[in-house]
């Protein structure tokens, strides 16, 4: 059982918006109605041209722990980057503009990072929902290799700023979706552990236009390989024995045969 957090170190949640009006007001309520006080909650703004900005406003001027920084469009990835970047917390909770979070999360999370200096990340189990309803979320447990065939901590992970430096942050080269997979794997490919919650502490709201959706075309997928791969050879050498493979599950027997035969 974990110890008492031994004091309140701030945490800064971090909520890229892209014209999320319908969503925004509700999103930012549940980080709001967190049960850990210690908080600030940074609205990145990211070049909306709905109402967003007006709804963030008037959230700022009603809570004193909310900011609002307004970017140029110029995607998520810069938008969390420069969220944090402006975050005075020790902790960092990326929370994307329709998502929520349970009010224990937090709380719960603090207490594992604040006791336990090898842990890098804590995330919870996960719900996704839409209008019709919700449905479990089936994330496999961690490990570096597992990591290096599938992502299984969704975006808002709880970690310190620190890491967030260490590591350069969130690739804003990467246009072809899953950032969040590799700055996971950029943070955690040379060690540091991780812990899951045991609890539904996160609700992933799918819509139909949701990202996920957009960039689940082979191409995109292929694009995703390439990139990886270009950028963290060293990674995937060591997990699969060679590069991604498009059928990712198969990359480590597939380059163990290739080599083998004396083909890579």
């Amino acid at each position: 059982m974990a110890k008492p957090v031994p004091s309140n170190p701030l945490i800064s949640i971090v909520i890229p918006a892209f014209n999320q009006e319908k969503y925004l007001e509700k999103t930012v309520g549940s980080a709001l109605a967190s049960k850990y006080q210690s908080k600030e909650i940074l609205i990145i703004n990211d070049g909306s041209i709905d109402s967003s900005e007006i709804i963030a406003k008037k959230l700022a001027e009603s809570h004193p722990e909310i900011r609002l920084i307004n970017q140029v469009n110029s995607g998520v990835s810069r938008a969390r980057n420069n969220g944090i970047s402006h975050a005075k917390g020790k902790y960092i909770l990326p929370l994307d503009g329709d998502d929520l979070i349970s009010d224990n999360y937090i709380s719960e999370a603090i207490k594992i990072l604040e006791n336990q200096s090898q842990v890098k990340v804590v995330y919870c189990e996960g719900v996704k929902f839409d209008e019709n309803g919700q449905k479990t979320w089936n994330l496999k447990p961690f490990s570096r290799n597992a990591l290096a065939r599938d992502n299984m901590i969704f975006v808002a992970g709880v970690y310190r700023k620190s890491d967030w430096e260490a590591c350069g942050g969130y690739s804003e080269d990467m246009k072809m979706g899953r950032e969040d997979w590799e700055f996971w794997i950029k943070m955690l490919k040379n060690g540091g552990e991780v812990v899951k919650l045991p609890f539904i502490g996160f609700f992933y709201r799918m819509t139909p236009g949701s990202k996920r959706k957009k960039t689940g075309t082979n191409q995109k997928k292929r694009e995703r390989i390439a990139y990886l791969n270009a950028k963290h050879r060293d990674f995937f050498e060591r997990e699969l024995n060679g590069p991604l493979r498009f059928q990712r599950t198969w990359s480590k027997p597939y380059n163990t045969l290739l080599k083998w035969v004396g083909k890579l």
